[in-house]
């Protein structure tokens, strides 16, 4: 069911893009694959009409203007697309994202980008709040590369692979919870369904 009760196939779906720019595509796990399982979500949805929404993260680190703070070139955003910028993991946090969203009618959100711990899981967890299905998508989100030997954060095949279970095991009152693989995202036809506990990469 989603979360305004209509069937899945008429839900209307966006692809949400979450900070995949410059410089935390320089230090991130994976970049080439995540880069390219997120471009051929964002042709198929241009291509069926669905938004395609860009939250694009600003601070002392990432200054507007500069080129470390602007997208990945191969995620560049087209006329149509819309970009939403943001101070916090949060993407929903002081933005405009929900009002963009409710104006085209979207009930359920493709979630990929960076990092899966902070931003990504965020977002995802704010969404399910205000009303919006999720759909994680299983290999269009990572995180941050770090030493195996110095660092208390699990490393991020194991991070990555950690955030997709717990959202394949998920139950959220009144929403549809599913991770799929970028490969499964049907935009045209509303992303198609999957047992709860199905297996995706990652």
């Amino acid at each position: 069911m989603t979360a305004r009760g209509a069937s899945a196939a008429s839900s209307t779906s966006a692809l949400l893009v979450i900070d995949m720019q410059n410089t935390l595509v320089a230090i991130a796990h994976r970049p080439s694959a995540t880069v390219a399982a997120i471009a051929g979500l964002q042709a198929r949805a241009r291509a069926a009409g669905a938004p395609v929404v860009f939250a694009q993260q600003q601070d002392e680190e990432l200054e507007p203007g500069t080129d470390g703070w602007r997208i990945v070139p191969e995620l560049a955003p087209a006329a149509g697309d819309t970009v939403v910028p943001k101070s916090a993991p949060d993407s929903f946090l002081g933005t405009r994202l929900d009002a963009v969203l409710r104006a085209r009618g979207v009930t359920e959100v493709v979630v990929t980008g960076f990092a899966t711990e902070i931003c990504v899981e965020s977002t995802a967890r704010q969404a399910l709040s205000r009303g919006y299905d999720v759909v994680l998508v299983a290999d269009g989100h990572t995180t941050s590369l770090r030493p195996a030997t110095s660092s208390r954060y699990a490393a991020p095949e194991a991070s990555v692979a950690h955030h997709n279970e717990i959202y394949r095991n998920l139950r959220f009152p009144g929403r549809r919870v599913r991770v799929l693989p970028a490969a499964e995202v049907d935009f045209g036809r509303g992303t198609r369904s999957c047992t709860p506990g199905a297996s995706a990469p990652g």
